[in-house]
């Protein structure tokens, strides 16, 4: 069974940074697209950011553009969310999320259901 593994949550300053990382368990994982998710305490989880992996093609929630970016390292199988100039309102669980080359669905990088491996969730909290 592929597990994702994520790390790099923590506390931080509003205006601070943190770097979150995921890794799928297995380099045989056949990756399409890895995306991140975030859930607070009372909401819905919500779509941050996702990367295709061939092409490299990124996407955003409003919310965190021209601050966080999306990259990715093909030979690890690994994702990674650079989040810049964080705020109170991003403080959240952060989800990976990740998509593999043999799903039917069309893919919409915004819908959870687009994807079908999880991690387990990063603490990512801001202060003001």
């Amino acid at each position: 069974q592929v597990q994702l593994v994520e790390s790099g949550g923590g506390l931080v300053q509003a205006g601070g940074s943190l770097r979150l990382s995921c890794a799928a368990s297995e380099r045989t994982f056949n990756t399409y697209a890895m995306g991140w998710f975030r859930q607070a305490p009372g909401k819905e989880r919500e779509f941050v950011a996702a990367i295709r992996w061939s092409s490299g093609s990124t996407y955003y929630a409003d919310s965190v553009k021209g601050r966080f970016t999306i990259s990715r390292d093909i030979a690890k199988n690994t994702e990674v969310l650079q989040m810049n100039s964080l705020k109170p309102e991003d403080t959240a669980l952060y989800y990976c999320a990740a998509r593999t080359t043999g799903s039917s669905r069309i893919y919409f990088p915004a819908l959870r259901s687009s994807y079908g491996y999880w991690g387990q969730g990063t603490q990512v909290t801001v202060s003001s």
